[in-house]
């Protein structure tokens, strides 16, 4: 006798597959979501360690930054030294030649004239002052030209004023270029 079977084997066989199917699919499913929460974790890491490097590269670079401004400090501390120290050192030099100008000054002042200011920028004297007639200024200017302290002496303005009825001064402003006599320069 042949032996028939009579169960649904081709449906149990359909049901089986399904569940290998759903089973596949959940395990895909459960795998894919873990690899997500993986791959977010280790990008995660690598966000906050480029974080805590771009922080501590912050940090340095404010302390550079600091150090930075103290060297730009010092160096300008330095300047106004150095700066200081060659003020000092024409002022000690020049000490002299001060006091030469000044008797220089005196010796070539003819009588009847008189300075009411004097100034000094760099190696120009501007001066101020009266004289009794215009030959006494033109004495002047001659005596400031034969000196071996002065040098081309210009004329700027001559003013003729009355201070009374009597008296007249003529108000007059020169310049004159200070030099050193060549002996000075020699002992240098």
């Amino acid at each position: 006798m042949a032996r028939i079977n009579l169960l649904p084997w081709r449906e149990e066989l359909r049901e089986e597959r399904r569940k290998r199917f759903l089973l596949v699919l959940v395990g895909v499913l459960v795998g894919s979501v873990g690899l997500v929460l993986i791959a977010d974790q280790v990008i995660g890491n690598v966000i906050n360690q480029q974080a805590a490097r771009n922080e501590y590269l912050d940090k340095q670079i404010a302390v550079v930054d600091e150090r930075i401004k103290q060297i730009s400090d010092l160096k300008a501390r330095r300047q106004q030294l150095v700066e200081r120290m060659r003020i000092i050192q024409d002022l000690q030099g020049n000490r002299q030649i001060s006091g030469r100008i000044f008797d220089q000054l005196a010796r070539t002042l003819p009588d009847g004239v008189y300075f009411t200011e004097v100034k000094m920028q760099g190696k120009t004297l501007a001066i101020t002052g009266a004289a009794e007639s215009n030959n006494k200024v033109s004495e002047l200017m001659r005596n400031l030209d034969a000196s071996d302290w002065f040098d081309a002496p210009s004329l700027t303005e001559v003013k003729a004023t009355t201070a009374g009825q009597l008296d007249q001064a003529n108000v007059f402003q020169l310049t004159v270029r200070q030099t050193q006599p060549a002996t000075m320069e020699v002992a240098k």
